[in-house]
């Protein structure tokens, strides 16, 4: 373990700056050991475990009696070659699925949302439509005298618009 690696490491990673002395480094040590233990375990519980299948290959006749005397090496016979995929499809089969079901879903739960629209909604009433009968001459008249008479208003005094608009009031 090269402490000064390890600090260099932490440094880089977090930025926090750790002294050669910090107690993180009895951690480290003590995960090593445990780590050493169980990695020495398994390795003894693997060679036993392959020895165990070498005695059992020997047995059925795999393997020969010692393993001084190995067996001649026999070629596997040639068999096609499968091509390997070198891309793999845009959509797969399971994601057209997929994608078909909630689209399936979408469509069904906007059919649901309108039928419950257009169920609980109610109808707007026609709209009343008057036609304007024509004015009489009289009607027309008064109209061209009304417009005159505001274009007389807005070219007097600001004073005496102000109190002819308030007479109007009245």
């Amino acid at each position: 373990m090269d402490q000064q690696k390890l600090r260099s490491l932490v440094f880089d990673k977090t930025g926090v700056k750790i002294d050669i002395d910090d107690p993180i480094f009895a951690l480290v040590a003590l995960n090593e050991a445990v780590l050493e233990e169980a990695v020495g375990r398994h390795v003894a519980l693997i060679d036993a475990a392959s020895l165990e299948l070498a005695r059992q290959a020997r047995l059925a006749g795999g393997l020969p009696a010692s393993p001084a005397q190995p067996a001649p090496y026999t070629p596997a016979p040639a068999t096609p070659v499968r091509a390997i995929a070198t891309q793999a499809p845009l959509v797969t089969p399971r994601e057209l699925r997929l994608l078909c079901a909630a689209a399936g879903i979408a469509v069904l739960s906007a059919l649901i949302v309108l039928g419950g629209q257009a169920a609980f909604r109610k109808a707007a009433p026609a709209p009343v439509i008057e036609q304007a009968k024509a004015l009489t001459p009289e009607q027309t008249l008064a109209l061209q005298n009304a417009d005159k008479l505001n274009k007389a208003i807005q070219k007097l005094d600001p004073k005496i618009r102000a109190q002819l608009q308030a007479e109007l009031q009245k």
